[in-house]
């Protein structure tokens, strides 16, 4: 009779089983990623040929434009605050309104941009469509130039209590709701608002657009006029990230219209249906994710006939954290912000009624957004012992190792490629050499680093019910370039006032034609 070592056959089954779950996963995210890299790139192209012959002056010039409400709600952000609101009051738009909401600023905010565009009390009735922290004051400027420009100043409720004060407030029938910290493209609300006007068959309730690192980029006037790569190495990391995530992600969920998420950076929303949702939720930190989930499936169960778009163009630029405590910080948060909302609206999780969201999206954004660092993170502590145990073949977990290495590398240079060919904003050959040693380093330094904050946000939620937000402070853009210059918005005193006659701009700054 022969004896089995039962005990044995035990440890052999596990590690197979661990073996093809690793990999398994492994190569699928690996491909999942490809797929939509090829989507997000055929995308990319062709509104980059469609929007060739768009004349935008059409929509400039044309009353029938639908108003839009930009609600910047500002908390702590006297650094950036001033070129921020001149970025906003630049806008090439024929019929907008800047919303900018004090939400209880403990530093000089309120008081920069009462001096720097001649603010003073101003009657208004607030009609509180969406319950929210008292309004303490409305300000308008005693400068015609900045008509379209309302201060609200009210209690600290956060950033969701803020957005929804400005939602009270506004008058547009479209709102485009953004951190105070960005500078955005002229033309940005123009190539936002064109999803809206050229959909017909659908009803288009949002649309989203790419965002870009600001960081160590020349600005003037609140404008950005020349792009480049950030000096810090920590912010060139962020840059790749970014690239990845909306050139060669986001695009491609919103051509299959299965978004779940438009960032709270930029975003267009038909302010009536946002209303008819109850506004956004005070109770969540993730509030611009939950929002759209939660748009999207009221409108489902409404029975609207809707659609969510995303434009490609790079439109909106932000300053990214430039020291490791206060991104783990924003990671921790973003983690405990997309739990709170997959845990929410768990309902759709495969299911058919929601078409494409229940049956496609909200599953990736489970195994692939939330539980990805998770079972990384087991994994790697899984290989660890079983190579202490002498358990597994070291030989192949090396080239196992350097595979998911050459393949992140590969797939980082492929973004830069694709950005080169596309919309081209990084110009100097030394600039993208930073940015491939960045890539370089990035998988042993930066991936690990997300990965711990995922998993600490993860803990943070269930173990220890965080709820705080968390500090981010702000470096401000008045620093000095690599080549000595100051970043500046024209000092004290130079007001950047709309000017209504100058040249429509080109597409950014983008000069190479599409290939």
């Amino acid at each position: 009779m022969i004896e089995y070592d039962t005990q044995n056959s035990l440890v052999d089954i596990l590690i197979y089983i661990f073996y093809f779950i690793t990999y398994g996963y492994t190569v699928f995210v690996m491909i999942s990623y490809l797929i939509l890299g090829v989507i997000s790139v055929v995308q990319a192209r062709k509104y980059l040929r469609r929007n060739t012959y768009t004349d935008y002056l059409n929509i400039l010039q044309s009353p029938e434009a639908p108003s839009v409400s930009i609600l910047a709600p500002a908390y702590n952000e006297e650094a950036t605050i001033i070129e921020n609101i001149r970025s906003l009051l630049s806008v090439r738009y024929p019929n907008y309104e800047v919303i900018v909401v004090n939400d209880g600023s403990r530093d000089r905010s309120l008081t920069k941009l009462i001096e720097e565009y001649q603010l003073e009390p101003v009657n208004f009735a607030v009609n509180y469509k969406i319950e929210t922290k008292k309004v303490k004051n409305v300000y308008k400027s005693k400068d015609p130039a900045y008509n379209n420009l309302v201060v609200v100043d009210k209690e600290n409720g956060g950033k969701s209590d803020a957005l929804n004060a400005a939602l009270n407030v506004s008058t547009g029938d479209y709102t485009l709701n953004i951190d105070v910290d960005c500078i955005l493209e002229e033309d940005c609300l123009l190539k936002l608002m064109k999803p809206f006007l050229e959909e017909t068959d659908k009803n288009m309730i949002a649309t989203g657009g790419v965002v870009r690192i600001a960081n160590n980029c020349r600005i003037e006037k609140g404008r950005i006029v020349e792009v480049n790569v950030p000096n810090k190495l920590l912010a060139q990391f962020q840059t790749l990230e970014y690239l990845r995530s909306f050139l060669l992600g986001r695009v491609a969920w919103g051509s299959l219209d299965g978004l779940l998420l438009i960032s709270g950076a930029l975003g267009v929303f038909q302010k009536q249906l946002v209303i008819q949702c109850g506004g956004y939720d005070n109770e969540t930190i993730g509030e611009d994710m939950e929002l759209t989930v939660r748009m999207r499936r009221y409108a489902r169960e409404k029975g609207i006939d809707y659609v969510v778009g995303f434009v490609p163009d790079p439109l909106c630029w932000t300053e990214v954290p430039e020291s490791w405590s206060v991104l783990r910080r924003q990671r921790n948060r973003w983690t405990r912000g997309a739990v709170e909302t997959l845990l929410s609206h768990k309902r759709l999780f495969l299911n058919p009624f929601y078409g494409k969201i229940g049956m496609v999206s909200y599953p990736y954004w489970l195994l692939f957004e939330w539980l990805a660092p998770l079972i990384e993170a087991f994994g790697i502590v899984l290989l660890i012992l079983f190579s202490l145990l002498g358990v597994i073949n070291i030989s192949f977990l090396y080239l196992f190792i350097a595979l998911i290495y050459g393949y992140t590398v590969a797939f980082t240079i492929a973004t830069l490629y694709i950005e080169e060919i596309t919309f081209f904003q990084y110009k100097k050959r030394r600039q993208l050499l930073r940015l491939v040693i960045a890539g370089l380093i990035e998988p042993l330094m930066f991936h690990p680093f997300v990965v711990y904050c995922a998993v600490t946000g993860n803990w943070d939620y269930f173990f220890e019910g965080k709820k705080a937000w968390g500090s981010m402070k702000r470096v401000g853009f008045s620093r000095p370039t690599d080549r000595g210059k100051r970043i500046t918005g024209g000092g004290k005193g130079k007001k950047n006032k709309p000017n209504p006659a100058a040249p429509l701009p080109s597409n950014n700054v983008r000069t190479r034609p599409a290939t």
